[in-house]
This record gives structure tokens, C-alpha cells and sequence, in this order.
């Protein structure tokens, strides 16, 4: 598996866990408490404009933790001008920052007339040519071409909104040396239909109605019935580990047995304070505050 601990050439550390979280809700103090807990990176959603300085702030308000976007839409962010936030990045905070970027969704407008993947091969060209090094980007990847993608062009992938069964098979994919970070939403509650109720609200609006979303969950053997109405019991349950802290430690910990190298948690819901549930799970995960 991917090397997950600084080395000569710079390669970020990522700890088995680490947090995923919108851009928006993970100001500094956030970040520095959950750099404490023993998280090993910081994943930044919500597609983040493309000054990255939200990326910045969060970097410079924590010490030593890996931060990443998870994922900068290539749509919306000029690769070159993310370039140049990249380096700006790196020159104040060597070793530090992580660029994951995606293609974003057909439905959402502005994603122009140029195929996907083609569009994300350019953006990768234009990330080379201005000195973006491949072993500080990932790809957001869930079908097996753009896993092939983010393991010949990137370190490697950051799937999500995936169970371990997807992550088997995106290791097969990626080979035994790619980075693997899928994302992983939680709810700590052992009252699960009020776990489900949460989920279900996370995950039906709106990647229920997202063609690339639908299609992978097609592809790891949920029928349309099941992608319908917000989602079957079944569906929920895969995609959103709920319990108490033992059972939720034990799923994640389901992706690395699975051949994943880091799991990045999405506590749920996303309204509340995520820091008393990372605290809860840090306990259970065994991780090591700093």
C-alpha cells in the first residue's frame, strides 16, 4: 500500500483516520482540535474556490496535519490558478497540502461541452506543466477508468460515498502501491431509525440523483428500486455507519482490511459540532493524541 509517512521526496503523512468536512465548517480551531484527537489529515469539501485560501487559513492554524481538498472541481477552478495557489501553499507551508481535485457532476451547470475524463486528462497536463508534483494530488475516482487514471497521474485515489466492498475493488484497480482514502459517513446513534433518518437525508440530496453516483452503486449490486426514494434501508446502512463508537470504529476499520490506507470520516449530521463524536471515535479507533 500507498507510503503514508513523510519521505525524502515529500510524500505527506495521512495516518490511518483522518476528518471530512465542508470547506466552511472547518475554521482553524476546528482543525487544531481535531490535529490533537491524533487524526492524521484534514480532507476539505465542497469544492473550495480556486485561491485555496480557506486551505491556507486551516493549514496555517494547525502544526504538522496533512490537508487536503477533497475535492477542488475542476469546473469551477482554473488549473492554472490552482496551480499557483499550490505553490503559494507550499512555499509558506512545505509538505503540508494535498490536491485532490474531481470533474464535479453532469447535472450541475457550467461543466461545458468537453468529455469528463478528457477534461480531467487536460487539467492534469496543465497541473504538470506548471509543476504540481504527482505525488501531492488525488483524484476523486469511482468507476475503474479514472481509478486507472488517479493511479498513473496521481498518488492515488479519494473515493466517495462508498462501502468497503467498493474499496476492495478499487485496490484491485489502483494495484498494491496508489494511495486509497475513501470518505466515510457516520452517525453515532444506536437508535437506528433516527441514524437512518440522518443518513438518509445526506445521501439522497443530492448524490441519489447523480448519474456517477447511481452507476457505482449499480456496479457494487443495488438495483434501481433500492437508488429510488431516498434510498432502501439496505442502501443506507452501506454507504453510513451508525452505532455506538465500538460498532463505528469496526466499519471503518472494515476499508483498510478492505485495502484502503486511510479512511477520511464524515461525522453526520453535517449542521452539528462534529469534535464531541471525533473524540468519541478517537477513543474507540485507538489513535493517539498529539
Amino acid at each position: 500500500m500507498a507510503q503514508l509517512t513523510h519521505d525524502t521526496a515529500g510524500t505527506p503523512a495521512y495516518g490511518k483516520f483522518g476528518v471530512w468536512r465542508l470547506a466552511l465548517g472547518l475554521p482553524p480551531e476546528v482543525g487544531a482540535e481535531i490535529e490533537r484527537l491524533g487524526y492524521g489529515a484534514i480532507w476539505a469539501g465542497g469544492s473550495p474556490p480556486a485561491d485555496l485560501q480557506v486551505i491556507e487559513d486551516l493549514i496555517a492554524g494547525t502544526e504538522k496535519i496533512t490537508v487536503a481538498t477533497g475535492i477542488v472541481n475542476i469546473f469551477s477552478a482554473p488549473a492554472d490558478e490552482i496551480a499557483k495557489s499550490y505553490h503559494r501553499i507550499e512555499s509558506r507551508h512545505p509538505g503540508r497540502f494535498v490536491l485532490g481535485i474531481g470533474v464535479g457532476h453532469p447535472e450541475v451547470p457550467g461543466m461545458g461541452v468537453e468529455k469528463p475524463y478528457d477534461a480531467l486528462v487536460r487539467y492534469l497536463d496543465v497541473l504538470d506543466d506548471a509543476g504540481v508534483p504527482k505525488h501531492r494530488r488525488v483524484l476523486a475516482a469511482l468507476g475503474p477508468k479514472v481509478l486507472k487514471l488517479a493511479a498513473d497521474r496521481s498518488a492515488g485515489a479519494h473515493p466517495y460515498l462508498t462501502p468497503p466492498e467498493h474499496t476492495r475493488q478499487a485496490r484491485d484497480v489502483l494495484g498494491p502501491d496508489a494511495l486509497l482514502a475513501p470518505e466515510q459517513k457516520v452517525v453515532l446513534s444506536t437508535d437506528s431509525d433516527a441514524a437512518r433518518t440522518i443518513g438518509r437525508e445526506a445521501v439522497e440530496n443530492p448524490y441519489l440523483h447523480l448519474r456517477n453516483y447511481r452507476r457505482n452503486l449499480e456496479r457494487l449490486g443495488f438495483p434501481t428500486a433500492e437508488l429510488d426514494n431516498g434510498g432502501s434501508d439496505r442502501l443506507i446502512d452501506a454507504l453510513v455507519a451508525h452505532g455506538d463508537p465500538a460498532t463505528v470504529a469496526a466499519r471503518l476499520t472494515a476499508h483498510l482490511d478492505a485495502g484502503a490506507d486511510h479512511v477520511a470520516v464524515q461525522v453526520l449530521p453535517m449542521a452539528d459540532d462534529p469534535l464531541p463524536a471525533l473524540r468519541e471515535l478517537a477513543a474507540a479507533l485507538g489513535i493517539v493524541r498529539r
